[in-house]
């Protein structure tokens, strides 16, 4: 059992170590992932099914998620030409 603790941490870790500081998405959008790790601080708010590649990912799930977490934040982008620039 301390096994598999130990290595779930370390898939967590290498995940979250080696991801990109700035991801270039379509449409001139930048996402700056170290900036939402320190703000956000829950990886699972975005990556609910563990670190890697968000399952589903795309405009409509950007719109929905980044855009409402900005709205229920009061900060970041909401406007459009403040993401696609």
């Amino acid at each position: 059992m301390k096994k598999i603790v130990i290595m779930f941490a370390l898939v967590a870790f290498a995940g979250s170590a080696f991801a990109a500081d700035v991801i270039e998405m379509k449409k001139g959008v930048k996402f700056n992932h170290k900036v939402h790790q320190a703000a956000v601080g829950d990886c699972k708010k975005c990556h609910e099914k563990g670190a890697g590649k968000i399952e589903g990912f795309g405009k409509d799930w950007a719109h929905k998620n980044c855009k409402g977490c900005h709205t229920d934040m009061k900060k970041g982008p909401t406007s459009c030409k403040e993401c696609h620039k």
